[in-house]
Formats: structure tokens, C-alpha cells, sequence
């Protein structure tokens, strides 16, 4: 019976399997796995709710060097162009690239012969929706564990949630950083300024000098207070997904739009995937591990993007509106 309610839980059955994760409860690695699994289904529903005529395909895939993953993706419905939500749990040997990357953050990385086993597991999401009126939204929220030569294992936690609309509109600012600073309060008021700052910072397209939306918080490397703490931060954080989106949509994804407000979103798609392949880090990271999934790692782009020569928006137009915010940060829950 609760092997059941766990399936109708999932969209699909859990990467390490129920009778795994049952007998490994305790650890955190395995409820780790229950919360991706369970924010998976939890965004999933909320998205198909908005869009009833379409549906996410369910699909199910195994790495040979060790895990495997299910992505649900959404294409071409009424309100999303495009919504995926990924999860993967891996594991093997961390390619030489992959662990250069890590080191090149400061960490220190002992290898034994060579190898370095390591342990990863995430659910990450792009949502693109067709109205210009409603922004994209970007969550993920990871961990890692890899094993060292003399047996230590060295573990953080990743991740965030972002919003990146084509035009401002400051209820919809306010609603998505003050929700996320609620999860982030429960647990340490420096939280929310520290992460918010490190979004801004992390989303920023240096070659065009501007951030790739309006942020919300970001971080990496996360391995204090204690591993539990740091779980029931991320849990939080992963909890407010749903209540820090789902309104804007449920407000905007009526409104009249016009096929200049239309070319607008799709340029502004174009630098989404600027940010995306030049610097994001997971796609990276993705693209350096062998055997991963590339349909996987480049669900995050959208359906339509457009990249026009030269293109400047007039002056005191909306769209120069979005894109000073773009350059300059601002505070948006005080």
C-alpha cells in the first residue's frame, strides 16, 4: 500500500527504486531523492493545472556509468511553450574536466589513482510560457557527494530559483523575492541578502552586460551548519517553487499581447541562451559528464528565440524599462 501512494506520489518511479530508498531512509542521500522526486510532481501538477490541454510526456532514462533520470516535458500548450522539469541522479567516477571545474572554486580534491567517485542528484526546471506578460522561470536544487582517496567524503548542497520576465512589473518582483525571503528567514535572516546578491552576481551576461532577469537567490557549495540544517534549508527553499510562481502565471496568462511585445520576449529568450551555453554552470557541468543526457541538460532552452542585429530599444520605452533593471539590480523587500 505505501509502495502505491509512493508511485501516485511520483510521475514516475524513483531512479534508485522504493525498496532502495525504504531501506536507506535514514540517509540523507536517499531523502534527498524523496524531495526531488516530490517537488518533480509538485511543479508538474501545478503547470498541467494551468494548461489543461496539454500534458507533460514522462520520460524515463539510465546512464551505463551508473543512475539515470525522468524528464517531464511540456511543448506547445496554451499557456507553456515550453516547461520541463528534470530530475537525474548519478553517480560513477568524475571526469578529469568536470573535477578541473571544481577545483578551479577552491576545492580541494584528493584522488585515488586518478578517480574520484562521486555521487549527484538534483531536480532542475525551465519554464518558458507563451504570453510575453508572463516571465520564465528557472528553479534547481542539488547535491553532491564525492568520495575521496583516504575514504572522506566531502558533500554540498547547490541550487536556487529565478525569475526573468520580458517586461517589469513590480507586483510580480515584489510576490517572487518576498516569498523566497520567507523560506530563507525560517532558517537564518542573512540568508535571503547573501543569496540574492549571489544570484544577481551569478546570472550576469558579462558580453552584454546585463543580468539574465530580475534574479532571486542562488547559491553553491553549501556544506554548514550541519548536513541536516542545510537539507531542511534546501527543503524549504524547493517548498517555495510553487507559491512564488504559480500566482504571476495564474495573473498574467490572459492578458492581450502584441506582436511587438511578442519580438520583444523572443529577443530576450535569445539572451537566456546566451547565458545558458556561455556560462551556466550545470550545463557545463552536464556537457563534461560522460554519458550524460543532452536532450536533458538543453531542455532549459526555449522552443523560439530570436537574434536581431544591433537591436535598441527606444528610450522610456517598457523595453528599455526591463533592461535597466537588468543592469542594475534593485532591492526588491525593503
Amino acid at each position: 500500500k505505501e509502495e502505491e501512494e509512493l508511485r501516485q506520489r511520483f510521475m514516475a518511479p524513483p531512479v534508485s527504486g522504493l525498496r532502495e530508498l525504504r531501506r536507506r531512509r535514514r540517509e540523507l542521500r536517499s531523502r534527498m531523492e524523496l524531495l526531488i522526486m516530490e517537488t518533480q510532481a509538485e511543479v508538474c501538477r501545478a503547470l498541467a493545472a494551468l494548461d489543461p490541454g496539454a500534458s507533460f510526456a514522462v520520460d524515463t532514462w539510465e546512464r551505463k556509468e551508473g543512475g539515470g533520470g525522468i524528464s517531464c516535458v511540456l511543448q506547445d500548450g496554451e499557456v507553456f511553450e515550453k516547461a520541463g522539469v528534470n530530475v537525474s541522479v548519478v553517480s560513477g567516477l568524475l571526469s578529469e574536466e568536470a573535477a578541473r571545474q571544481m577545483r578551479s572554486r577552491g576545492k580541494t580534491l584528493k584522488a585515488k589513482d586518478g578517480k574520484l567517485p562521486f555521487c549527484a542528484m538534483g531536480v532542475s526546471s525551465v519554464i518558458h510560457p507563451k504570453n510575453p506578460h508572463v516571465p520564465t522561470m528557472h528553479f534547481n536544487y542539488r547535491y553532491f557527494e564525492i568520495e575521496e582517496a583516504d575514504g572522506t567524503k566531502q558533500w554540498w548542497f547547490g541550487g536556487g530559483t529565478d525569475l526573468t520576465p520580458t517586461y517589469l512589473n513590480e507586483e510580480d518582483a515584489v510576490h517572487f523575492h518576498k516569498t523566497l525571503k520567507e523560506a530563507c528567514d525560517k532558517h537564518d535572516l542573512k540568508l535571503y541578502p547573501k543569496y540574492k546578491k549571489w544570484c544577481d552576481d551569478y546570472f550576469y551576461i558579462k558580453h552584454r552586460g546585463e543580468r539574465r532577469g530580475i534574479g532571486g537567490i542562488f547559491f553553491d557549495d553549501m556544506d554548514s551548519p550541519s548536513k541536516e540544517e542545510v537539507f531542511q534549508f534546501v527543503k524549504s527553499c524547493a517548498k517555495a517553487v510553487v507559491p512564488c510562481y504559480i500566482p504571476i502565471v495564474k495573473r498574467h496568462c490572459h492578458d492581450s499581447f502584441t506582436p511587438e511585445e511578442k519580438q520583444w520576449q523572443q529577443l530576450r529568450r535569445g539572451r537566456y541562451v546566451e547565458f545558458n551555453l556561455v556560462y551556466d554552470r550545470g550545463t557545463k557541468f552536464g556537457l563534461l559528464t560522460p554519458g550524460s543526457r543532452i536532450e536533458s541538460i538543453l531542455m532549459s532552452l526555449p522552443l523560439t528565440a530570436r537574434w536581431e542585429y544591433m537591436h535598441t530599444p527606444p528610450e522610456s520605452s517598457k523595453e528599455a524599462e526591463i533592461l535597466e533593471v537588468l543592469r542594475n539590480p534593485k532591492d526588491w523587500v525593503h
